[in-house]
């Protein structure tokens, strides 16, 4: 069994800001946590100073029984890494090591004899290093995730995977494998509902220790014991599961905010004896030692210092206003992406909450791109037969799931805001103040958290005065509380919304569900489709 012990942890950022500040904490043998905050607390700093990829300014990390890590950006691999360098990057230390020098000596084989010795030498090694027992437990894991033995797919480009398959492969890896603490970085990304099932699944019946961050509100209910805030550089630990966090967390901030309050009420009190004393002194020697000591008291009370600050209340509020449109939003005729569903019709009227739903690689995305390509006539990208149409008045605006925006690289976010809304400066900043982007104001769209794209994202539709919003998977990388302000957001919105979603919590505010299945067939359903197996379809 194993565990992790964070022991006054601090840490600077390289401009000199203070991130995190005498953070400690402990989780114990078999225990799953979520790590949970707003965006850019530094949930994932702290996984990086656990797992030593950074080094903090002060304190320590302590754990045992060997350390897998999951990090942020695996799912979205697009280099030229081979799925045994993707196994590879998640093997115990001595593996990979043991690894690298087997690959040295096979590259030095020239055929003299000491370099057949070093390359025996490195086979022995990485025998010793339990490599070829890593082959066998990878063999399990790209059966179960791929259906292809580990020798025939070891040599497949990383990025021919689908960013599910990435994860689900990596996540094989490191719950087979022999390390008992596991750190996850939003293992959930890229994964359909079915594979979060699994996930979740695996999770509770791991005897591993797991901290992971995730922003999915279902699957923090379903698999972690406990919650771990980062927040106002400091964490603090929920003992129970997501169900009781929200409250837990209000009840906190309301012990914390009382032990101010009342600290501040002495601090005053203390203050005015002090004074009022100083001044009867001044007159009266019989009152010089009550006042000395009652300035001791001020002086002593005042090194102590006050308890805790309550952490600041996130507010950020989505005004998403839209406007009428005309009856019908959207009417597909025959609508057929070429190679990935057959000929459906469907029409989507004014005002409805549609859950675009399916597995990955079903055409959820691209049937959102040929929609926002539909406006003013515009030629779609996307390779398609039959027709689709937008009802008059309708404007879509689109929300991209990976946050590819060229046009939004490289440019400030307040003279962003400014230059494609005709704002001033005011204006701007009030409006990204709004979203809580308002420090940002002069970082660069690139420079930002996942959650803080997302949140610009959201902002640049509301600005645009879109009547349809087109959302791919937009809660993905929105903190909890972000994420419950999209959906107030949207309650108010006056007009159509598709989503894109795998988000199960999500998902239940939609009148009704537009499903792609994994055959082809497009129907509709009132209820969310996550297993199709468990569906009549309409025939």
């Amino acid at each position: 069994m194993g565990h992790v012990e964070v022991d006054r942890l601090t840490y600077v950022l390289p401009d000199g800001r203070l991130l995190l500040h005498d953070v400690s904490f402990r989780i114990g043998d078999g225990v799953t946590a979520g790590l949970v905050g707003p965006n850019g607390a530094g949930k994932t700093t702290l996984l990086r100073l656990i797992a030593g990829d950074a080094e903090p300014e002060d304190g320590r990390v302590v754990h045992s029984g060997g350390l897998g890590v999951m990090r942020q950006f695996i799912g979205g691999i697009r280099d030229d890494r081979t799925l045994h360098d993707l196994l590879l990057s998640v093997a115990p230390d001595r593996v990979r090591a043991a690894a690298a020098a087997l690959r040295r000596a096979e590259a030095a084989l020239a055929g003299d004899e000491v370099s057949q010795l070093a390359y025996a030498q490195a086979l022995t090694d990485y025998a010793d290093a339990g490599g070829y027992d890593m082959e066998v437990v990878w063999d399990t894991c790209t059966t179960a995730a791929m259906r292809r033995s580990y020798d025939t797919a070891r040599h497949r480009p990383v990025n021919t995977l689908s960013g599910g398959e990435q994860k689900r492969l990596v996540l094989e890896a490191l719950l087979r494998g022999p390390d008992e603490v596991l750190l996850l970085d939003e293992p959930d990304n890229y994964l359909d509902v079915p594979g979060k099932q699994w996930l979740e699944q695996q999770l509770r019946a791991t005897a591993k220790t797991v901290l992971l961050v995730s922003h999915d509100r279902q699957l923090l209910a379903n698999a972690a014991d406990r919650i771990v805030t980062v927040e106002s550089r400091g964490v603090w630990i929920h003992g129970g599961g997501f169900a009781t966090y929200a409250q837990g967390r209000e009840q906190r901030i309301e012990r914390l905010e009382e032990r101010r309050r009342r600290w501040n009420e002495e601090h005053a009190k203390l203050k005015q004896l002090v004074h009022r004393l100083r001044q009867t002194a001044a007159h009266s020697d019989n009152v010089a030692s009550t006042y000395r000591a009652a300035r001791t008291r001020l002086q002593r009370f005042e090194e102590v210092g006050p308890p805790e600050r309550p952490p600041k209340r996130q507010n950020v509020r989505m005004r998403l206003r839209g406007g009428r449109t005309g009856k019908r939003a959207v009417i597909c005729e025959g609508l057929e992406l070429s190679g990935l569903m057959r000929p459906f019709d469907t029409e989507i009227w004014y005002g409805e909450r549609i859950g675009v739903l399916g597995s990955n690689g079903s055409g959820k995305s691209h049937f959102l791109q040929l929609l926002a390509g539909a406006a003013h006539g515009a030629v779609p990208e996307i390779a398609h037969r039959g027709s689709v149409r937008l009802g008059a008045r309708v404007v879509p605006g689109r929300f991209t799931q990976t946050h590819t925006r060229p046009d939004l690289l490289g440019r400030p976010l307040a003279e962003l805001v400014m230059s494609e809304h005709a704002l001033t400066l005011n204006e701007a900043m009030a409006a990204l103040a709004r979203y809580e982007l308002a420090p940002a104001g002069r970082q660069c769209f690139e420079t930002l958290s996942g959650g803080q794209q997302a949140r610009l994202q959201i902002l640049l539709l509301e600005l645009s005065g879109a009547t349809l919003l087109l959302l791919d998977e937009p809660t993905d990388n929105l903190d909890l509380a972000s994420a419950d302000a999209l959906q107030t957001g949207l309650d108010g919105f006056s007009g159509t919304v598709l989503a894109v979603t795998h988000d199960r919590w999500f998902a239940a505010d939609f009148d009704r569900y537009l499903v792609f299945g994994a055959d082809g067939a497009v129907y509709e359903s009132t209820e969310p489709v996550w297993h199709e197996d468990r569906v009549d379809r309409p025939r």
